[in-house]
Formats: structure tokens, C-alpha cells, sequence
């Protein structure tokens, strides 16, 4: 079984809780998610299967997107709906109008730096943030430029308990924080915020529409399940394509060094027979004129 799925996975199950759970289900033991999603988080979830795994890495650089419930006027340690409150500012029902939130939200948009929260994965001197905050540390996190590639406004903000409620959808890269991006929010609007609920809805191409449920693949045979599987082609997407001859199919697939194409390679390319993937090449950093292989699919 190869390919990739698209999950729906729910909210109160971590990444590896999926993984798991798909391994009993699918009868095997080669699969791996692409990227984590919080356990408070619902949504999109690509799952790779079989020799499918080897292109996970690929997928965790695409794009993605997210909606998002944005509460101001209450801080939280974890920058969303888990953790505990440390700081309240009410705000009055004409504190700011949607128009200055949407204000806000475009001068977010683009590059963006942000400070990785406490309660996070990244490592700091080999240990994970989460585990100094959970020891009642703060420490100097260094600082990450990430992309926003756009944000609107989904709801009107509605005035409840002092605070101010709205969703927005995020189109994003990598490795940006939807929490402290909400924390930012809060920030340019000179009040306290945090993220109150989160739901992925695309992945590296994949939509929340077309995503399956554990319930739904526990449910089918093997069979139909193996007809929801897409190729592993489709994880590559976002890398350049180059359709090879038959005549150096079987030296590609032996991963051997081969010379530069007419059309030169300048970074990881995805060499394709029969619009099938057989390698991903690059150029050769010691060699010029030559390509090497990163990766083969054999």
C-alpha cells in the first residue's frame, strides 16, 4: 500500500495518536503524517503510506491554510484556548471597529517575524521549549521570519464578556505560529489576545472537503481505502518537473551521476518517465556540469 491519504483529524488527538491508529487500520507499519497539528486542533492531516513517506519532508514546506477564532482582551501562557490566563484587559463595545481589525490584519501580511511561544516543539540547547516552560522557565527563544500570504476577516467581531470575538483564514508558509500570530494581532491593536480555537483547512494541496475520518477508514475494506490513496507525485508538487527518455530511466532508478540537461538543473527537480517519479536530482556541489540524486523512488 503507497500513497498518500488526506485525514480529518479530530480535535483531542495528537499526530502520532492518527499514525497509530492508521497502522491498525491499514495493516502496516510504513506511515508517516506530515507535519504536526496540535491535539486542540482539528482539520487537514496528509498521511504518507508505504514508499509515500520518503516525500513527507517535501510536504512539510507547502503552503497551508487555516481559520482561526481570534479572542481579545485575555492572555493565555500557551498563546491559545489551553493554556492558563496571565493577562485580562477589558475591552468596551466600540474599543475598535472591524475596519481597524482589517487594518491590522494587512499590515501582517508578508514576511513576518515571529518569537517562537514557550509552549512549542522548537529546541533551545538541545531541549524543547515546552519543557522549560513547563519547569516555570522563560528563555531567549531566537526570532523566525515567516510568510503570510493573506488574511481576511470571516465574521463580524462580537462584543461578549469584555472581550471581542472573530474568526479569519490565514493563508500561510511554513512554520508559522497561528497562536502568536494571534498574540500579534492583539499587540497592533494595543490590547491583549489569544487564539481560541483552530482549524486547518488546507494542506500541501490537500483540502479539509476532501479529507476521510478514522471513523470513515475503519469502516472500509482494504480495497476501496486503496482507492483513496493519491500518488506520491503528488507530495512533489511544488518542485520543478523534468519528463526523462526510456534511455536513462534505469540510470536514474540506480541513482547514478549523470550530466546536466539542456535545460540545466539550478536546485531539487523531480525526474519523471511516463510522468511517474523516479528521482528527485540536484546539481552536483563538487562537479559542475554533473547532477546527483537526492532521492530515488525504487
Amino acid at each position: 500500500m503507497d500513497g498518500i491519504l488526506a485525514i480529518n483529524k479530530p480535535r483531542g488527538m495528537t499526530s502520532h495518536d492518527v499514525v497509530f491508529k492508521l497502522r491498525k487500520i491499514l495493516k502496516t507499519k510504513k506511515v508517516g503524517h506530515t507535519g504536526t497539528l496540535d491535539p486542540a486542533v482539528n482539520g487537514v492531516l496528509p498521511i504518507c503510506i508505504g514508499r509515500a513517506t520518503r516525500v513527507s519532508d517535501y510536504m512539510m514546506d507547502s503552503g497551508k491554510t487555516y481559520i482561526a477564532e481570534i479572542t481579545l482582551g485575555s492572555q493565555t501562557t500557551t498563546e491559545d484556548q489551553t493554556g492558563e490566563v496571565i493577562a485580562e484587559e477589558p475591552i468596551s463595545p466600540d474599543a475598535f471597529s472591524a475596519e481597524e481589525i482589517d487594518a491590522v490584519l494587512q499590515s501582517l501580511t508578508g514576511p513576518l517575524v515571529q518569537i517562537p511561544p514557550m509552549y512549542s516543539a522548537v529546541k533551545v540547547n538541545g531541549r524543547k521549549l515546552y519543557e522549560y516552560a513547563r519547569e516555570g522557565k522563560v528563555i531567549e527563544r531566537p526570532a523566525r521570519t515567516v510568510q503570510i500570504d493573506a488574511i481576511s476577516r470571516l465574521s463580524q467581531p462580537v462584543f461578549q464578556d469584555h472581550k471581542v470575538i472573530f474568526e479569519i483564514e490565514i493563508v500561510c508558509g511554513k512554520g508559522t505560529y497561528i497562536r502568536t500570530l494571534a498574540t500579534q494581532i492583539a499587540e497592533r491593536l494595543s490590547t491583549v489576545g489569544h487564539m481560541s480555537r483552530l482549524t486547518r483547512t488546507s494542506s500541501g494541496g490537500f483540502q479539509l472537503d476532501d479529507s476521510l475520518t478514522l471513523e470513515q477508514l475503519a469502516m472500509m475494506p482494504l480495497e476501496q481505502v486503496q482507492a483513496h490513496l493519491l500518488p506520491l507525485e503528488r507530495g512533489l508538487k511544488d518542485l520543478p518537473h523534468i519528463e526523462v527518455s526510456a534511455a536513462i530511466k534505469d540510470r536514474i532508478l540506480n541513482g547514478q551521476k549523470l550530466k546536466q540537461f539542456s535545460e540545466p538543473l539550478t536546485g531539487e527537480t523531480v525526474l519523471t518517465y511516463q510522468n511517474k517519479a523516479l528521482a528527485i536530482y540536484m546539481p552536483h556541489p563538487d562537479l559542475d556540469g554533473i547532477i546527483k540524486a537526492r532521492k530515488v523512488f525504487n
